[in-house]
């Protein structure tokens, strides 16, 4: 198949889950023969521009025409099979929708947060939980300050969502959930549920597999409260009070709690900040693991950390909530404890430490998990599945022999 990628790339100064994920998919694309090309932008180019450039950005999220001409131009003249949307913040739009349908060339779009319903995507406000905008209009988001807890910076979040969701309801042809949790919510609010099928994120061979009993805990992730940061602290002094679990506390990754999580390892041997990894870096520190700890406060879409952590055969100790459930069987492939509960994320730890023999069967049990679900193989074959529906869908016809556009093409306008 013939397919082109659209994506709107995060900055580069914190990892992105989700840049990751668009670059696997397109390596795992072209590697099974299938053509594929890109059309993206990249936030980290907003600084290089003007100032009265960079002022314009907020009034590009809503609408950008220039994007929906250069997209149109660029289908019309390559002719794909398939368009393929992932981000479009802040510098694509749904524009691009309305540019698929004008070269009529079908859309699949993969949701990996909730910003078809949440202006931000978290589904999260002020350290809690909040489902305020779901259903109804965004202006709850505007009041709060949603997005970067800035009442100014939500409104082309807002007005987007606003504008826009009826374009997205009816200009992509298939919507990918990266998980059954996720497309719950988002079929509970409204969105077309014969259109949204669930497609695991696929991880590829880390190359790192576990072969002894593991030397840490670690925790990968944005250092953030809404991953669960604190409770691990919590938690972990709990611990060290009890005289410890007899492996150190590992936690790499940067974010706006990194100066408190940087204070509180200091000096101390049963904890060590890790700072930043690089990808080859994290595979390795998974690999040592006895687990990785996954304590995130938020309602996650999926987890790409636990997939990782099964892939190098090792358990995850991870919230019992959102997609962790599914990716997740407690007691088999790792452990779930209450989600933002100290004492049950310190129970866990000692249970994950406490029996090594029964913490390499975890690991194996996770592996084999991996292979059935989360592998090479999986991904390519449901990517596939994907498109060809969305392609079979593009033109349906009617009892009088004639076709006409699926359900899920958009109009032009």
């Amino acid at each position: 198949m013939h397919v082109l990628v659209v994506h709107n790339r995060y900055g580069s100064a914190q990892p992105s889950g989700e840049n990751r994920v668009v670059d696997q998919e397109v390596r795992l694309l072209r590697g099974a023969g299938h053509r594929v090309e890109v059309f993206e932008r990249r936030s980290d180019d907003i600084a290089a521009r003007s100032l009265a450039g960079r002022a314009a950005v907020p009034l590009l999220v809503p609408w950008n025409p220039a994007v929906r001409a250069e997209l149109a131009g660029r289908l019309r003249a390559a002719r794909p099979d398939v368009v393929h949307v992932h981000n479009v913040f802040p510098l694509l739009s749904p524009a691009v929708l309305a540019a698929c349908a004008d070269a009529d060339v079908p859309a699949v779009a993969t949701l990996h947060n909730y910003t078809q319903i949440c202006p931000p995507g978290t589904l999260r406000r002020a350290g809690r939980q909040c489902t305020e905008c779901v259903g109804s209009s965004p202006l709850p988001a505007v009041r709060h300050g949603c997005y970067r807890g800035s009442r100014l910076a939500t409104v082309p979040l807002a007005v987007s969502l606003a504008v826009n969701r009826r374009r997205w309801w009816s200009g992509v042809t298939r919507f990918l959930c990266i998980s059954a949790a996720q497309r719950d919510v988002l079929v509970r609010s409204g969105m077309p549920a014969e259109r949204i099928a669930v497609k695991h994120n696929f991880v590829p061979e880390p190359g790192d597999v576990r072969t002894a009993d593991g030397e840490h805990l670690l925790f990968l992730g944005r250092l953030a409260e809404a991953k669960g940061v604190r409770p691990l602290m919590d938690a972990w002094d709990q611990i060290a009070a009890d005289g410890g679990v007899g492996v150190p506390l590992v936690l790499a990754g940067a974010g706006p709690l990194e100066r408190e999580v940087r204070a509180w390892a200091a000096g101390r041997d049963d904890v060590r900040y890790a700072g930043l990894y690089g990808l080859r870096e994290c595979r390795r520190a998974v690999a040592r693991a006895v687990a990785v700890v996954v304590p995130s406060l938020a309602l996650e879409t999926f987890g790409l950390v636990v997939a990782e952590a099964m892939a190098a055969g090792v358990p995850a100790l991870a919230a019992g909530h959102a997609a962790f459930g599914e990716l997740v069987e407690d007691g088999v492939t790792g452990l779930l404890h209450r989600p933002g509960d100290p004492d049950s994320l310190a129970a866990d730890l000692r249970r994950i430490t406490s029996d090594p023999a029964r913490n390499r069967e975890m690991g194996r049990a996770a592996r084999r998990r991996y292979e059935r679900g989360f592998g090479p193989e999986y991904g390519l074959r449901r990517l596939e599945e994907e498109y060809r529906t969305a392609i079979a869908g593009r033109s349906v016809p009617t009892p009088g022999g004639d076709t006409r556009r699926g359900r899920g093409e958009g109009d032009s306008g």
